[in-house]
């Protein structure tokens, strides 16, 4: 099923660097009409800027100690029915209660493991008070540091199946689950494949569901309360799944040359689907400099939307283990929580003031929270990992 473990640091060659440098120096701009802002995308004087403290001021090898230092990362082979083993690169930290609950965090796009890191203390906490857990945030096939598929059609079960085993081998036999955006989808299939025996519970902080057939009067009305944010996203906002669900390659030749056009195409989001997020110069250039130096290279972690296509047509089973949900009222897609009761045993469920796409790091406290809530004492879910509780 696996290989062993090898502890796994950043490293990043210097030859990368002086390339990144080099690329960033010779970079070419757009025009931009006057007034623009954010309506045609983003805005110039932001990516210049940006690129321009990239160049010169950004300190990779600062950022790239401190994610050594605060996040324990290792690799290990998994095998892939009908795809042989991959290197999985991911984030292990236990806390320091015995009967810490096991759960593995899924990140989406254009996220990765880093996401996790404002919630890792929170949730490796141990407390009388709270149930704490041993996190497991591996980073996706194609993503960060984990290899890359090398065939065609690795699709929904391939990805399930990766994060399936890697909970295996790492000895948690029993686990639960959180995600957002591919994560949800992903956890979601995990349920369904592997519920019950080994996939425990799952929370989401992306509650998609299936609509409800308009036979239903409430059900219609339901539809029409959906929130704008969903229509702009549908309308606005959806250019970049369309590209990336079709012609991936044909857009990785732009983002696997051009650390100012990945820049740009994953700044936009950041910025987009968040609620007002103050994101730091550096913060964003953390970001996009795991992409531009991942193992496989950016592109690859646009396959997921042309392999994953079909599956987002038909999600499959309906889960029937307990789940958890939490609403941020700036998620990209924001639909009535009784069509995803209707579907899921959901046994929590959180409204948020505020928060959007990237709760992890918009929210984490309340998303931590969230998810205590859901298997604290009490709770339906409560040591629902036997011999777990998760408290000291």
């Amino acid at each position: 099923m696996s290989s062993s473990e090898s502890p796994f640091q950043i490293n990043v060659p210097e030859e990368k660097l002086t390339t990144l440098h080099a690329k960033l120096e010779l970079a070419t701009f757009p025009d931009e009409l006057e007034d623009a802002g954010w309506k045609y995308g983003a805005p110039l004087a932001d990516i210049k800027r940006l690129t321009e403290r990239w160049r010169n001021e950004y300190d990779w090898r600062k950022h790239e100690k401190e994610l050594n230092q605060e996040l324990p990362m290792f690799t290990r082979d998994i095998d892939v029915d009908g795809f042989g083993p991959l290197n999985i690169h991911y984030v292990h930290k236990k806390s320091e209660a015995v009967d810490a609950i096991p759960l593995l965090f899924c990140h989406g796009w254009p996220g990765s493991f880093l996401e996790v890191r404002k919630i890792l203390p929170l949730l490796t906490a141990s407390s009388p008070e709270h149930p704490s857990f041993h996190v497991v945030a591996l980073s996706l096939p194609g993503f960060g540091f984990s290899e890359a598929p090398h065939t065609q059609g690795f699709a929904l079960n391939q990805y399930a199946e990766v994060a399936h085993k890697l909970m295996l081998a790492l000895g948690y036999n029993e686990y639960v689950t959180q995600g957002g955006d591919w994560g949800c989808i992903i956890t979601r299939r995990m349920a369904s494949v592997y519920g019950g025996r080994h996939h425990k519970a799952w929370h989401t902080n992306f509650p998609v569901a299936e609509s409800p057939s308009w036979k239903s009067p409430l059900s219609f009305l339901s539809f029409l309360l959906t929130p704008l944010r969903t229509v702009w996203f549908h309308t606005k906002g959806h250019g970049y799944f369309n590209e990336q669900s079709t012609q991936p390659q044909t857009l990785g030749y732009s983002l696997a040359d051009s650390p100012v056009g990945l820049l740009a195409w994953i700044y936009e989001k950041l910025v987009v689907w968040t609620d007002n997020y103050q994101w730091s110069d550096d913060e964003v250039l953390t970001w996009i400099s795991l992409y531009w130096f991942s193992r496989a290279g950016p592109a690859a972690s646009l396959r997921i939307y042309f392999e994953l296509a079909d599956d987002c047509e038909d999600l499959g089973p309906n889960p029937t283990i307990p789940m958890g949900a939490s609403y941020f009222p700036r998620e990209l897609i924001v639909l009535p929580a009784a069509w995803l009761r209707r579907l899921n045993n959901v046994i929590f469920e959180s409204h948020h003031k505020s928060g959007g796409h990237f709760a992890a790091i918009e929210r984490p406290e309340e998303l931590v929270q969230d998810v205590r809530k859901m298997f604290a004492k009490g709770s339906p879910a409560f040591a629902i990992v036997p011999g777990r509780s998760g408290y000291t």
